[in-house]
């Protein structure tokens, strides 16, 4: 027998409306440590394309750093930005690419988190400069079948799309908040303040756990 309602639209009154697919950001990163620029970032993000939440995703083992810099435990990684971010009912933090072990890839991130979230798109957050390299990235032609890209940028700043898929990128300017992670790491281990660089929390966090510091074990 046809036409019977079923899951979300069971009930005994007027068949209703298909649930609108919710809108899940992703951003990204090494978050060594998440700083001021990342949540402003997301924030505005979140509010100009109506997203449901925004999602936090530490990488386990970025293979994009190949410096001879020692990145973080990604433990300590997390829970700074499970710390920045707990402020912010539209934030979360994903353990992910930490659980899954080996290098991180964003095709990785994305198919567990299109798992996770079956009913939403998928709205990946990373800088303007970084989609200009993105077609280098492993898998890119399923990256744009897995979300939608947006490249956060300084007011002013331009970038050169092309080669990229208009329809499945977008650019947005935010604050222009000259903080990076890396600054952030030489401040700490020169002995100079962060405070107003990243979230109080985390300042404690960075103090507490020795971090950055050239004594660190």
């Amino acid at each position: 027998m046809s036409g019977l309602p079923t899951g979300d639209t069971a009930g005994t009154g007027p068949e209703q409306e298909p649930r609108p697919r919710r809108r899940i950001g992703v951003m990204g990163g090494t978050f060594d440590p998440v700083h001021h620029g990342h949540l402003v970032a997301a924030s505005e993000v979140g509010s100009r394309f109506g997203l449901d939440e925004v999602v936090f995703v530490p990488t386990g083992e970025p293979w994009q750093k190949v410096d001879d810099r020692r990145v973080s435990p990604a433990e300590h990684r997390y829970l700074m930005t499970v710390i920045a971010t707990a402020a912010n009912p539209r934030f979360t933090v994903s353990r992910v690419d930490i659980d899954r072990g080996g290098p991180t890839y964003t095709k990785d991130t994305l198919r567990d988190l299109a798992a996770l979230y079956p009913d939403a798109d998928l709205y990946f957050i990373t800088g303007a400069d970084a989609l200009t390299a993105i077609l280098s990235w492993k898998n890119p032609d399923e990256l744009f079948q897995l979300a939608y890209f947006i490249g956060v940028t300084r007011p002013g700043h331009r970038l050169d799309g092309s080669g990229l898929p208009a329809d499945r990128i977008s650019l947005l300017e935010v604050p222009a908040l000259a903080i990076s992670s890396t600054d952030c790491r030489d401040r700490v281990a020169d002995g100079e303040p962060v405070w107003y660089l990243v979230p109080d929390g985390v300042v404690q966090y960075i103090a507490k756990h020795r971090l950055y510091r050239p004594d660190a074990p």
